[in-house]
């Protein structure tokens, strides 16, 4: 669809703000519903350079000094385009624009009529105070009839008059002005000039025929009919002698400048004469005199009207020279009275600075005899410090004596310490190759630990690295060596036979499920285990943490991990290794929530019940645990009674694991009761840990189905907290603690510690770094800001933890 093209519409306004902004509005109302643009026309008048006008009124130009000429000049320019500002502002949402002509020497109605063809000017709207700052109102109409007459037919003319159109209407020699109702506004008549007359006289008497031109006769001119013209002649002659005479006696007032819009002809005045005994030659001689004496009157009239002219001229510039040494004297009299007002309150100021002065003298001699005082005080205070003074030189001599002994004995002491490190290294060498030939003579693949490192690992047992299981504290510490978390677990009642036993069969043992052995220590006797994260399955399910949940496809892969690991064990060659004390507590899982069993091989099962159908049992056991989330220990007899149709198994459903899809909730409770009945007699099938094994992994792949299948809606609603997982840069992990650092500090060493971790540390007597094992050069830290802007840039960036 074609865009609608916008029509511009001219508006000629002129100084007069109120008509201009009818004329507007007039505008705006008669096109609210068409797309124009205005453009307001405006004619430049150019103001004489003779005058300028003052709030005295006009006066002539060399009256004012240059500069005031230009500021009142640049004071008239600033109206005009305060006055545009608003004519713009007043046309709203309408697009305006201002276009100013400079007006010609030819009269303005002409000029109008060139800017139409000009611009090509199709709607022009005009404002009758347009024609107004060049002519007076009779004039004014005689333009705007002008414009009406001569303007070409592609343009339409609309007249405003006090914010309503005006028409215009020529009838004989009278031009009308009326509203839309019909009602006369204004009307003039046009005045025949006396060459008019005799130009219509001679037409007349001329057109008849050529060759009765060049002879009248007197006959001719005694005629009825030329008898009657000659006296409207001469009725018309008198009228307009008449006026002259008239306008002689009225100062001022010339009939050019009558401003009425309504001039009719002047009513008939001639003297009595007797104008049918008079010949056409004495009518002629009469029109003569008459027309000499109209002329002398006329050149008289323009005598006076010159003189009149300078006398007002001449009067106006004495207006303004008494206006200017009158305004001469005012400023000479304020500026007598400002500099009075100056010196008064110069003499003010010399009297209070006086009394300043004045009183500041008294204060200084106030503080003079004060001083005097202190003078005398400080004297006996200088005798008193020079005898002290005496006798610290004399401690300081003695001092520096006793310092100078004391740095021979530190000489000494660090040459003893160079000594003694140098054994320390002999000694640690020696004792690495004493472990090296014990490591290859028992054949471990891992590492023997000294006493001392066991030491600084927990930093001397500590009971803030103590681990507890279940809510108990146990025997198990958390500790770090270089770069790696690790456990450390106590085994003090062993024998060194039997400790030196079980660390050969623990080392032996690798397997994804299976917690590894990472070293040992003969004494105190202890093994190094990897460190899981998250601690015992026990904490996990138990806490009822909303933080620390499994998800239920999490539980069915921990089933499976836990029975992978356990049927390595059972399966060993050459004699399997029963666990006999698989519980929640003894399945740990580290920072991926992957399941690892510990405390197998530590105990020794002469029981008749350890066998590989007690491992089977625990293992349905914790089937049951992962199921409803609850402690089945000692109830297994209870629950091989229960009816586990679909209705009561649905009610003792873990909640926290998430919605459950209750058919694979019903194979593995079937799967958990066969387990726990493995010693029943009622059970007769043979069940073994690799069945259980594919029968858990048939599950496991099941629910991997249904999460791929659902878009892991299933998952939605909550998960483990798993803060400190592999998701987690390394490098905002605390070396010592092993978790997101909220304070971090840069050490010594160059590596950014938990500043509570790294002051524990320091405190405790150590000067060497926990991840160098180096001695630091300085104890001194420093805030790690730039760190810690990450750390909490990545924990406000990172996804939303999901909560049940």
């Amino acid at each position: 669809m074609d865009a609608i093209q916008t029509e511009k519409v001219y508006v000629a306004v002129g100084n007069d703000a109120q008509d201009g902004f009818k004329a507007l509005n007039w505008t705006l109302k008669k096109w609210n519903s068409h797309p124009i643009s205005v453009v307001i026309l405006h004619v430049t008048h150019n103001t004489p350079m003779d005058y300028v006008y003052t709030p005295f009124g006009k006066l002539p130009a060399r009256s004012v000094s240059e500069e005031k000429l230009q500021i009142l000049r640049k004071d008239e320019q600033e109206k005009i385009n305060k006055l545009f500002s608003k004519y713009v502002a007043f046309c709203g949402k309408v697009p305006a624009e201002i276009l100013q002509v400079e007006k010609s020497d030819e009269p303005m109605q002409k000029r109008v009529i060139d800017l139409i063809f000009g611009l090509g000017i199709t709607k022009l709207v005009m404002g009758f105070s347009f024609m107004k700052p060049s002519m007076k109102s009779k004039g004014a109409i005689s333009g705007l009839f002008y414009v009406h007459q001569h303007k070409p037919s592609f343009c339409e003319l609309f007249i405003i008059c006090g914010g309503k159109q005006i028409f215009l209407r020529g009838k004989n020699d009278e031009k009308i002005m009326e509203d839309d109702h019909g009602v006369m506004v204004a009307r003039i008549r046009d005045k025949i000039t006396f060459k008019d007359w005799l130009d219509k006289w001679f037409n007349d008497k001329t057109q008849d025929s050529p060759d009765k031109s060049e002879s009248l006769s007197s006959s001719n001119l005694e005629s009825p009919v030329t008898r009657n013209q000659w006296e409207i002649y001469l009725q018309e002659i008198e009228n307009y002698y008449q006026e002259l005479l008239s306008s002689k006696l009225e100062e001022g007032n010339c009939g050019l400048d009558n401003d009425d819009s309504q001039i009719g002809p002047n009513e008939p005045h001639v003297t009595e004469q007797n104008n049918y005994n008079m010949s056409g030659a004495e009518k002629i001689e009469v029109l003569k005199s008459q027309l000499n004496e109209a002329q002398k009157t006329i050149l008289l009239k323009r005598k006076e009207a010159k003189d009149s002219k300078e006398r007002h001229a001449k009067a106006e510039w004495a207006i303004c020279l008494c206006n200017s040494r009158a305004e001469e004297v005012e400023g000479r009299i304020r500026e007598e009275v400002s500099a009075k007002e100056e010196l008064k309150k110069e003499w003010e100021a010399e009297r209070e600075q006086t009394e300043e002065m004045r009183m500041e003298v008294e204060e200084r001699r106030r503080r003079l005899s004060s001083l005097t005082e202190v003078q005398s005080e400080l004297s006996n205070r200088l005798q008193i410090w020079t005898l002290a003074k005496t006798r610290a030189e004399t401690q300081l001599e003695r001092a520096v004596r006793e310092r100078t002994e004391m740095v021979r004995e530190i000489e000494e002491l660090r040459r003893q310490r160079d000594v003694l490190n140098r054994r320390i290294e002999f000694c640690k060498q020696k004792d690495a190759i004493g472990m090296a030939a014990r490591i290859a003579d028992t054949r471990c693949t891992f590492r023997e630990y000294t006493a001392e490192e066991i030491r600084l690992a927990t930093d001397n047992f500590s009971e803030r690295l103590r681990l507890k299981s279940g809510g108990d504290w146990s025997n198990v510490y958390r500790g770090r060596f270089n770069h790696s978390t690790v456990a450390i677990k106590m085994l003090p009642s062993f024998s060194l036979q039997h400790f030196q036993s079980k660390v050969r069969l623990l080392g032996d043992i690798r397997h994804p499920h299976l917690i590894a052995m990472a070293g040992f220590c003969s004494e105190p006797k202890c093994i190094v285990l990897e460190y899981m994260r998250h601690g015992s399955l026990r904490d996990m399910l138990f806490s009822r943490r909303k933080n620390r949940v499994l998800r239920w496809y999490d539980r069915i892969r921990i089933a499976t991990e836990v029975c992978s690991g356990l049927g390595f064990l059972n399966g060993a060659e050459p004699r399997p290794v029963i666990h006999c004390h698989l519980t929640p507590s003894t399945v740990l899982l580290d920072r991926n929530l992957v399941a690892k069993i510990t405390g197998f091989g530590l105990h020794d099962c002469r029981d008749e019940q350890c066998n590989v159908e007690s491992d089977l049992q625990a293992i349905g056991v914790l089937l049951m645990h992962l199921l409803t989330g609850r402690n089945w220990a000692g109830l297994v007899e209870e629950v091989m009674t229960v009816d586990m149709d679909r209705e009561a198994l649905a009610s003792v459903l873990d909640e926290m694991a998430g919605q459950w899809p209750l058919d694979l909730a019903i194979e593995l409770a079937g799967l958990a009761l066969m387990c726990v009945s493995t010693k029943s007699k009622n059970n007769s099938s043979e069940l073994s840990i690799a069945k259980v094994l594919e029968e858990l992994n048939e599950i496991r792949r099941k629910g991997d189905e249904i999460v791929g299948r659902e878009g892991r809606k299933a998952i939605i609603g909550g998960c483990v907290d798993r803060e400190g997982t592999s998701d987690v840069p390394s490098v905002f992990l605390c070396p010592i603690l092993q978790e997101v650092m909220k304070n971090p500090h840069l050490a010594a060493d160059g590596f950014s510690y938990e500043l509570e971790a790294i002051d524990h540390w320091l405190q405790s007597g150590r000067d060497t770094s926990p991840m160098t094992n180096l001695r630091l050069k300085h104890t001194f830290l420093t805030p790690n800001h730039t760190l810690r802007s990450l750390i909490e840039d990545w924990q406000t960036n990172k996804p939303p933890k999901l909560t049940h």
